[in-house]
């Protein structure tokens, strides 16, 4: 038993340990040709000095690796927010902060509180 279990233990250690990596699959390209094709960021790639043509060009180039790895970065970024929705988030904290403090008596900035002091 002991002599079965120390030649799997070699066996295992001569074989090595097998890797895993991601392989891109036709949707992760169409994922990136289709991002591609906003117009948005056609425009923010002239900005940069790059034209969506030889954008398209070096995904096409990109590994199977590489170009699963960036769609799977792509979906896991945030969307974009809009700073006014941030602003009213921020405001409506310190108003429910400063509301607490107000109703546990730490603190009188608005008068229709009462404290529990």
């Amino acid at each position: 038993m002991i002599k079965k279990m120390i030649v799997m233990l070699i066996m295992i250690c001569i074989t090595g340990a097998s890797q895993a990596t991601m392989i891109a699959t036709p949707t992760d390209r169409n994922q990136l040709y289709s991002v591609l094709e906003r117009a948005d960021v056609q425009q923010q790639l002239r900005a940069h000095g790059l034209s969506p043509d030889q954008a398209k060009a070096r995904v096409a180039a990109m590994t199977d690796t590489e170009a699963a790895q960036l769609a799977a970065q792509i979906d896991s970024l945030p969307a974009g927010g809009d700073p006014l929705g941030a602003l009213i988030s921020a405001v409506l904290i310190v108003f429910l902060v400063l509301l607490l403090t107000d109703i546990l008596g730490f603190t009188k900035v608005f008068p229709f509180t009462k404290s529990v002091k």
